[in-house]
């Protein structure tokens, strides 16, 4: 449902000259989360894997904490120039006795693709409480281990390979073992996928797994790695100021500059091992 690329014209310019060629682009479309029928959140992503998304939003939100927090989740009315229907409204009915989500979860503004936290109710908001704690997990993880994983990451990345436009993420046992891999024009987006496949697998605390993530780690990434029990945090490029704090807070492993054979271990350094 939906498109994952969009193929455009381009003129390119380079020392052999200039040519016309057909460009893959990577998609980006809105999509309108609901609850029970009201509107929660609107966000840009990448068409694919959208009812994962939802959960894994949910789940991160503090919304649901599992699988049978949902009772269903279907696409409902949204209809493009041609009059079929654009996916791109999903609605999720939370089973019976699941709070409704706090006022702060709504979004003021759009989401954009670069940033979820943006257009939060309040600042207060965006530090949520875990069910998760990942704090006392025993979890340990190679260096060894650890330096495979942006490549691992990389190679399951198809659709970045054609438009070189998505970021990735990819949930990793502490062993290495890779487990899913998602892409999106948003970070937080594919990190949402990532843990909504958890939750609809019924995966949820990630006791002694790794979140490897393709950019930057941010706070927000943090927050949702922490929502779902995920005691690791790998990103190939660097942390933020906020994200070493709120990891140090949730007792979470925290590492940035992942490439090659070096890395950077910003808190919960016990739970690396040198090989």
């Amino acid at each position: 449902m939906g498109r994952v690329t969009v193929r455009r014209p381009v003129i390119s310019f380079s020392p052999r000259g200039q040519r016309s060629r057909i460009d893959a682009l990577a998609a980006e479309e809105p999509l309108e989360l609901r609850v029970d029928g009201r509107a929660l959140a609107v966000t840009m992503r990448t068409p694919g894997k959208d009812v994962e998304l939802a959960h894994g939003f949910l789940l991160s939100e503090g919304v649901i904490s599992g699988l049978e927090d949902i009772s269903t989740a279907r696409f409902c009315e949204g209809t493009g120039p041609d009059g079929q229907n654009t996916y791109n409204v999903l609605d999720l009915a939370l089973a019976p006795g699941v709070p409704a989500p706090d006022v702060g979860v709504e979004r003021n503004f759009y989401t954009t693709s670069s940033c979820g936290v943006c257009g939060k109710a309040a600042l207060d908001a965006v530090r949520l409480k875990t069910a998760f704690s990942p704090a006392s997990d025993p979890c340990r993880v190679r260096v060894d281990v650890l330096t495979t994983l942006p490549d691992a990451l990389r190679a399951e990345q198809k659709v970045f390979a054609t438009t070189g436009g998505l970021h990735g993420a990819g949930l990793f046992t502490s062993s290495g073992e890779p487990l899913v891999v998602r892409e999106d024009v948003g970070r937080h987006n594919a990190v949402d996928k990532v843990l909504g496949w958890a939750v609809m697998n019924n995966r949820i605390p990630l006791r002694d797994h790794v979140l490897m993530v393709s950019g930057r780690a941010s706070f927000e990434l943090v927050q949702k790695a922490a929502m779902a029990g995920i005691p690791v945090l790998a990103a190939v490029s660097a942390p933020s100021s906020l994200a070493v704090e709120l990891a140090e807070e949730q007792g979470m492993t925290l590492i940035g500059f992942l490439r090659g054979e070096s890395l950077n271990v910003y808190t919960g350094a016990e739970r690396v091992e040198a090989p």
